[in-house]
């Protein structure tokens, strides 16, 4: 009877949670934030990393945020994380990702995005040489394939992802579950009044923006071909010099080579930002960038393969038309 009554204790991995993890980050906050308040009869865990410990606020009694300060994609994340996990007695654990540590031996479901790193491998797609890149893909394959194999479930996050994983890894139909991302209300954040009193003008000179201009938000990995799109939008401003281009994420290896393609091309120059024709504004907070997805004149996404772009859905939801590319 005790056991009946017994509260479950569900884990999430949420060291992806907030801008940190980028996309992955948006996709982990909007699961935490919202499935704690939906469901009140289970207790929850939540994991995180230093960088977003103290973003995430809980009340300790129904909901105990642990500090698991673990590099993603790393070997202390496979030794380190199930010992974290088995710590909590959890009776079910939820991977927002497909970074399973493989020595967990307990119940958990996993969420796939896409399949990119088995079924569009690229050595451009990493800062380590051949050798290293050949050995690292080859455990992400191992870590995907075993999580694929133990979870208790596979979330997909559109019909297409889900059939890829169906197809590729030749599992059950009913072991994967269609779940879409949802449209967040990005002026939510901290002072939702604050928010709503942004002036849309200041908030775009801040970021050397004029109107009219195309709008792409996320990384700037291989398989989002942002070079082939600067090689469609220069052809684009021969017949309309006053379009921009705006390419919105965090600086990292990948966009510093994105920004390298542009200035090859004359198109943006860190030394005359003003008058760049293809504009890096970095990242933006969730509130300014809901005005970026309103004033947009359309939202591009040049992807050779996606399995659910969230940022275009929050473009359309916010009236921006939006321009796709490639499999999703």
């Amino acid at each position: 009877m005790d056991n009946l009554n017994k509260k479950k204790r569900i884990g999430i991995d949420a060291r992806f949670y907030g801008p940190i993890g980028k996309g992955l980050g948006r996709y982990t906050q909007e699961i935490v934030d919202n499935v704690i308040k939906i469901d009140i009869e289970s207790e929850y865990v939540i994991f995180l990393r230093k960088e977003n410990y103290d973003e995430f606020i809980c009340d300790g009694k129904r909901v105990k945020k642990v500090l698991a300060d673990v590099r993603w994609y790393s070997l202390a994340e496979q030794i380190l994380m199930p010992y974290y996990l088995l710590k909590d007695n959890l009776d079910l654990v939820h991977f927002p990702h497909f970074n399973i540590p493989i020595f967990y031996p307990k119940k958990f479901i996993i969420t796939i995005h896409d399949l990119i790193l088995v079924k569009y491998p690229t050595a451009r797609a990493t800062t380590l040489g051949p050798a290293l890149y050949k050995i690292k893909n080859l455990f992400y394959k191992l870590v995907i394939w075993l999580g694929v194999r133990r979870a208790k479930k596979i979330i997909g996050v559109s019909k297409y992802t889900s059939e890829d994983i169906i197809k590729h890894f030749k599992i059950k139909t009913d072991k994967v579950v269609s779940i879409y991302e949802g449209v967040a209300n990005l002026a939510k954040g901290g002072d939702s009044l604050f928010a709503a009193k942004l002036d849309e003008k200041e908030t775009l000179s801040v970021y050397n923006i004029i109107s009219p201009f195309l709008l792409y938000v996320g990384n700037a990995y291989p398989h989002k071909n942002l070079e082939g799109l600067i090689d469609v939008f220069e052809e684009l401003i021969k017949n309309n010099s006053d379009l921009r281009l705006v390419l919105v994420g965090k600086e990292d290896y990948f966009y510093k080579r994105i920004k390298d393609y542009a200035k090859q091309k004359k198109l943006w120059n860190e030394n005359d930002l003003e008058n760049s024709i293809v504009i890096f504004p970095g990242y933006v907070p969730d509130a300014k960038l809901e005005i970026l997805f309103k004033r947009a004149a359309t939202y591009v996404l040049s992807s050779f393969y996606a399995g659910f772009h969230l940022p275009t859905i929050s473009a359309i939801g916010k009236g921006c038309p939006a321009e796709s590319s490639g499999k999703t």
